[in-house]
């Protein structure tokens, strides 16, 4: 599995919802802040974006906002354009804030991606798919909503991650880099290989002293030590979504023993394994969604 999309998969939980809403004269829809994360496209018309703490944005046809921290905003006509429509395709995610990734605490409150940015083919495509699917409700639809947010999430975060190329540092920059983000692939990939400096240094084609200078100043970890961290999240998420024992679930993140498996899941989420899985059982978490309009 590739990075983002790990990342993606470790993070999200629940089900995530969608609609297509259309306005017509001055309208307002105002959206707490919450957990999670959520997106606004417009199909036509235009719209105002006000974040609580932030500059008012525009929004035209085709433009998308990403959402990725759940910031409370609302969402206006424009003044001076009130007597037109505006149609609206909205979304909401549900992510799991103990295990959230750097990848995306690294972007803005609001990410805008116009349309002359934001809709590649594959973007284009997967929204008018989602438009058409929220329009007609045929048979099937419910699960093709389903796959299809789960789609636009990542060729979102993809689309940012290309029009980021020219960052040099953080994550963005970590994905770019082709030594870096090939030791990283490699980690993800195998997550339970006792990786080692020198072999992962071959996987990315550079010596031991510039992937460790490298990485660490990219990623903000050492290579050894994100592959800790990142052993211990997937962990977690095995112990909230799986009924795996706490044996199998060691050797599936690269402990050779539950002892030091259990001993080191502690130090990171201060809660030793068995107790995290009690208190964190499968829930729908109360989180605002995105597609619902709060009036």
């Amino acid at each position: 599995m590739d990075v983002l999309s790990d990342v993606i998969s470790t993070m999200r939980i629940g089900v995530p919802h969608s609609s297509r809403t259309r306005h017509v004269g001055p309208w307002r829809d105002q959206f707490p802040a919450a957990p999670g994360a959520g997106f606004h496209i417009v199909l036509a018309g235009s719209c105002l974006l006000i974040p609580d703490n932030g500059a008012p944005l525009t929004l035209r046809v085709g433009d998308v906002a990403f959402l990725g921290r759940g910031i409370g905003h609302a969402l206006t006509a424009v003044p001076g354009e009130t007597d037109a429509e505006t149609v609206l395709l909205c979304g909401a995610y549900q992510l799991d804030p103990s295990r959230a990734h750097p990848l995306l605490e690294g972007l803005p409150d609001v990410l805008h991606l116009p349309a002359r940015l934001g809709h590649d083919a594959s973007v284009r495509a997967t929204v008018e798919l989602l438009a058409s699917e929220l329009e007609r409700d045929l048979p099937g639809s419910s699960s093709t909503v389903v796959a299809l947010l789960d789609v636009l999430l990542l060729l979102i975060l993809r689309t940012w991650l290309g029009e980021t190329s020219t960052l040099t540092t953080g994550w963005a920059a970590a994905l770019q880099d082709p030594g870096i983000a090939a030791a990283l692939r490699a980690m993800h990939e195998d997550i339970a290989r006792p990786w080692t400096i020198p072999e992962l240094a071959t996987v990315a084609g550079m010596s031991r002293a510039t992937l460790a200078r490298r990485f660490t100043a990219l990623v903000e970890r050492a290579p050894l030590a994100y592959l800790t961290w990142w052993r211990l999240t997937t962990a977690a998420r095995l112990l909230r979504d799986s009924d795996a024992t706490l044996a199998v679930i060691a050797h599936q993140v690269g402990y050779s023993s539950e002892y030091a498996f259990a001993a080191a899941f502690k130090r990171q989420h201060n809660l030793a394994p068995g107790r995290y899985r009690a208190t964190t059982s499968p829930h729908e978490q109360s989180v605002r969604d995105f597609s619902l309009r709060s009036g």
